[in-house]
């Protein structure tokens, strides 16, 4: 998903996400790698919040829409019994996270292309992959029409394995309402740019899941009024 703008100081969540990463936009390697400005702030906490999950499970994570590469690369280190797959529609979103893996120097896992929108559950490159132990998709749902958030959980329940987890982090609205001003702000504009975008509700996705056969594990307040949505098949 390429094209959103960054919000304004102050409109949204202190970690506020562009929904397209480029060298015209952040900074960059020549290797082609590029630097979100808010992974070194969200990647630690979303480390901890995940270990309780994800520590001492084995298997394959598919991440969705893995935009820099950098939680990739950074979540391959910190869970080495899992192997990590980054995912992205996006060629230089897959050249980044390429690049960060080697310099990170985790085990080299090309990026696959997918759009989530898709029925990407039956591309050949996730049906190699086999059953999966977690789906995770991070700050994309909410710069994405319903229809990749529907695409995300549909694809999750044919891939998991019992008992694997579909993993969503990112702003979320609860119980049709925004948790803060920031929020607010940051989903009227993204409304505003397109109409199919906007923060997407914890009741709406838990409905979802539960139509596919996934029931919601936790919600988990992180910080910047972020949270952690896991679900379980």
């Amino acid at each position: 998903m390429t094209g959103a703008p960054s919000p304004s100081p102050g409109a949204g969540p202190t970690s506020g996400h562009s929904a397209g990463y480029s060298p015209a936009t952040v900074a960059s390697t020549p290797d082609g790698r590029l630097f979100s400005r808010v992974v070194p702030r969200n990647g630690p906490p979303l480390l901890v919040a995940l270990a309780p999950w994800l520590a001492g499970r084995v298997g394959t994570v598919l991440e969705i829409g893995c935009g820099t590469g950098q939680h990739a690369a950074s979540f391959a280190l910190g869970f080495p019994a899992l192997d990590w797959w980054p995912s992205d529609p996006d060629p230089v979103h897959r050249q980044s996270a390429a690049a960060w893996a080697a310099e990170m120097r985790v085990p080299p896992r090309p990026p696959l292309s997918l759009d989530a929108a898709d029925d990407w559950a039956r591309d050949g490159a996730v049906v190699a992959l086999g059953p999966l132990t977690a789906v995770i998709s991070m700050n994309v749902i909410h710069i994405a029409p319903i229809a990749v958030a529907t695409g995300i959980v549909a694809g999750a329940a044919r891939t998991l394995s019992p008992g694997g987890l579909l993993i969503f982090y990112g702003p979320f609205n609860e119980s049709g309402s925004h948790t803060g001003p920031g929020n607010a702000a940051f989903d009227a504009g993204l409304r505003a740019d397109n109409p199919d975008w906007g923060l997407r509700d914890v009741d709406n996705i838990r409905a979802l899941g539960a139509q596919a056969g996934l029931d919601l594990a936790a919600l988990i307040s992180m910080p910047a009024d972020n949270r952690l949505l896991i679900l379980r098949k």
